[in-house]
């Protein structure tokens, strides 16, 4: 792959340059081109957590919600410690019916930063 690009005078692609390009994309609205660039990324680096948990967002605002799900599932099994990937795979659970695994990634979050709002509307709306 590296070669044909060199050759074309396009220089190697890095996980990070994808990274930053893609979560500019998502923070300016535009999750479609942030997941194309994101998986770009994750084929370059698929054990970073913080690529799957962005390409998560991206499929997830995409209205892919059960693949937004593998994606921060992977992320919080690379980092089990990650309160915000928990939170965001409790959404994707939440979303395509996993109601009882979302709940218990919702309390999860909440012990690893208690106090956080959002964490805690959305437990108390799926516990409700």
């Amino acid at each position: 792959m590296y070669s044909s690009r060199l050759e074309a005078g396009t220089p190697p692609e890095h996980a990070y340059e994808l990274f930053a390009r893609g979560t500019t994309l998502l923070r300016d609205g535009h999750p479609h081109q942030a997941a194309i660039v994101l998986r770009r990324a994750k084929r370059l680096e698929p054990e970073k957590a913080s690529i799957r948990e962005a390409l998560g967002r991206a499929l997830f605002m995409s209205g892919l919600a059960e693949h937004a799900r593998r994606e921060f599932a992977k992320a919080v099994q690379i980092d089990p410690a990650n309160d915000y990937a928990h939170f965001a795979l409790a959404l994707a659970c939440e979303r395509t019916g996993a109601r009882t695994r979302a709940i218990g990634h919702l309390k999860l979050a909440l012990v690893m930063r208690p106090g956080i709002a959002e964490y805690e509307r959305a437990l108390e709306r799926l516990a409700g």
